[in-house]
């Protein structure tokens, strides 16, 4: 199986200890989303990633382009969602992701990466796309470019519960 992306994506999941390629393995491929585990600081990692389907915006060329959800059980940290934008977001500025007629403000650091706001916003959109049939991100460049990626959901929910069937919540 295909792993792209691994050491950007290990870079977005955690600025310390982060694993190597190596240690990470896929658990399945299901649609458009893969899924994957890995262990930092003795406890599992799990996530799924997706490229999108339909990148628009006038730019010359971009970095990678992934969404990704992450269960961390040894933080309580469930669904949090991410997006890696390929370019550096302009400051101060929020990425916007819409499902069907859900829409939900992402903040950016300046970084090429977009958060939700809190634990309760990650579960709303990781439901959201289970639900769903495509996610569509728009952001600002730091240069102003205005870009749209749109993400297929086909697969989403096998991968979902791939990762939360190996990163299980206590309880």
């Amino acid at each position: 199986m295909r792993l792209f992306g691994i050491p950007l994506v290990l870079g977005v999941l955690g600025a310390a200890g982060v694993a190597v390629a190596q240690d990470v393995t896929v658990i399945g491929t299901h649609g458009k989303w893969t899924a994957y585990t890995y262990t930092e600081n003795k406890q599992p990692v799990c996530y799924i990633a997706a490229k999108p389907d339909k990148s628009e915006g006038k730019y010359g060329s971009r970095d990678e382009v992934l969404m990704l959800v992450t269960h961390r059980p040894g933080e309580k940290a469930w669904d949090v969602i991410s997006v890696v934008a390929g370019y550096q977001y302009k400051p101060d500025t929020d990425a916007l992701i819409t499902i069907g007629a859900q829409k939900f403000d992402l903040f950016t650091t300046g970084s090429d990466r977009a958060w939700a706001r809190d634990a309760k916003v990650d579960r709303t959109i990781a439901q959201a796309m289970i639900k769903g049939n495509a996610a569509v991100v728009r952001g600002t460049s730091s240069r102003g470019t205005l870009t749209t990626d749109t993400f297929s959901l086909n697969g989403f929910t096998a991968a979902y519960k791939a990762i939360s069937d190996t990163c299980k919540r206590p309880g």
